[in-house]
């Protein structure tokens, strides 16, 4: 299976990020991809949250949603659209959701993701980040069947929640999806060795798209996207920069290593004792 990533430095117009994404899906196609990754935020990336307000649409309206469907019609590929902010009409309150899609060469949706864990975080005296002032929480793994694997869905912070990808796993998922805006500092500390534990503890692919570089908002994004596979080798390090790159996933290689190491067959689960005065 030969995938494309795409390592893109999304800004706060989704047109333009649009335009984006169809050059890149073209590129994806003419390089003999069957299936594209994007990072999280591929249609915007905006920390103004009443600048936002004017741009983020449903899904019948987005703009980058539209044209990932129809140029995925159009060549007959796959599409792993990271993620988009999406303002959700079934949802009683007024937040908008982190929602990843999965596209199949026919342009339709044929799975979505909302992210369950929000980054709400304090990484320095100035900077803190408060994603649930905005996003409302998905409540559900998801998975999804593509060309010879079974695909689990996940959003950047989900990535240091292990026991979402144990619930994926547990339900076949052989090949993660983690598309990301990591910030630099977490990247620089977090990112290869929490991709890589992923990996490793379950004997399965991950592919992870991700935002880089100092973005019209004012953020930075640490980049490097990667793939890696279930032995926890790294196949792909895209370091810094934006544009697309390729990989090959033999994806035999799942039962191989699990044949070797077992880990979701040794699985168990636990009760702790409860505590009495």
């Amino acid at each position: 299976m030969k995938i494309a990533l795409a390592q893109m430095c999304s800004g706060i117009d989704p047109s333009e990020n649009a335009r984006q994404l169809r050059a890149l899906i073209t590129e994806a196609v003419a390089g003999g991809a069957s299936m594209i990754f994007t990072p999280e935020m591929t249609g915007m990336m905006d920390c103004n949250r009443s600048r936002a307000e004017n741009v983020i649409r449903n899904e019948s309206e987005d703009p980058v949603l539209l044209v990932a469907r129809s140029e995925a019609r159009k060549a007959g590929i796959w599409v792993q659209l990271g993620s988009l902010a999406i303002r959700d009409t079934d949802r009683k309150n007024q937040k908008w959701v982190n929602r990843s899609f999965l596209i199949d060469p026919e342009g339709a949706i044929v799975a979505r993701y909302d992210k369950i864990h929000l980054f709400d975080v304090d990484l320095g005296p100035n900077d803190s980040q408060r994603e649930s002032s905005a996003y409302a929480r998905g409540d559900g793994a998801v998975v999804a069947p593509v060309p010879g694997a079974t695909l689990g869905m996940s959003i950047c912070y989900d990535l240091r929640f292990s026991g979402l990808y144990e619930a994926m796993t547990n339900a076949g998922a052989d090949l993660l999806s983690i598309p990301a805006a990591f910030t630099v500092p977490t990247g620089k500390a977090h990112w290869e060795v929490l991709l890589r534990a992923r990996a490793i503890e379950a004997g399965v692919f991950v592919v992870a798209a991700a935002q880089y570089g100092k973005h019209a908002d004012g953020r930075s994004t640490y980049g490097h996207s990667m793939v890696v596979d279930p032995w926890g080798k790294v196949l792909l390090d895209m370091g810094e920069g934006i544009g697309l790159d390729f990989c090959n996933l033999d994806l035999q290689k799942v039962q191989e290593v699990r044949s070797r190491i077992p880990v979701i067959a040794h699985r168990k689960t636990f009760e702790l004792p409860v505590n009495q005065a």
